[in-house]
């Protein structure tokens, strides 16, 4: 059973997780690492989640302000051995209701064109592809998402 922990960026757990996804990427983005790892940070997040199954930390992902009108989904991540079971769309799904009890319409996020797993599941999820944002402009293995909340 999956258990989600609602919490921020200082819970031990999700540090764990988050080193584990960085290890990953740096693997994924190869040279491209070091660029997407200044916009990673976690000391300006609020609000993280972490999935358990059970008592043992499996999955995060965050939640963090972009503008006035959106949440950037950040630090998504479930473990290799639990993949498949639909943590990551819990993940979403909560974040999601998240951002919307915190009165924003919608989410925005950037994945890596390496990690076809993220990108499928975002748009199974509703997250349809914009143009890049911010730091993301030209950048060509980024893709962006948005999807807007429902009330």
């Amino acid at each position: 059973m999956i258990r989600l922990r609602r919490t921020s960026a200082n819970d031990s757990h999700f540090i764990t997780l988050v080193k584990a996804l960085d290890e990953d990427l740096a693997i994924r983005d190869g040279e491209d690492h070091d660029f997407y790892h200044q916009f990673n940070a976690i000391d300006q997040i609020k609000y993280a989640l972490v999935a358990y199954m059970g008592t043992t930390p499996v999955g995060c992902g965050a939640i963090k302000q972009l503008d006035n009108t959106a949440m950037e989904v950040k630090r998504m991540y479930t473990l290799p051995s639990h993949r498949g079971n639909g943590i990551a769309s819990r993940i979403l799904d909560e974040l999601e209701n998240w951002a919307r009890e915190l009165g924003f319409p919608c989410c925005r996020l950037e994945t890596g064109r390496k990690q076809p797993e993220a990108i499928s599941l975002y748009e199974k999820s509703g997250y349809k592809v914009i143009p890049n944002y911010g730091q993301y402009q030209g950048v060509e293995n980024s893709v962006c998402f948005q999807k807007e909340l429902k009330k």
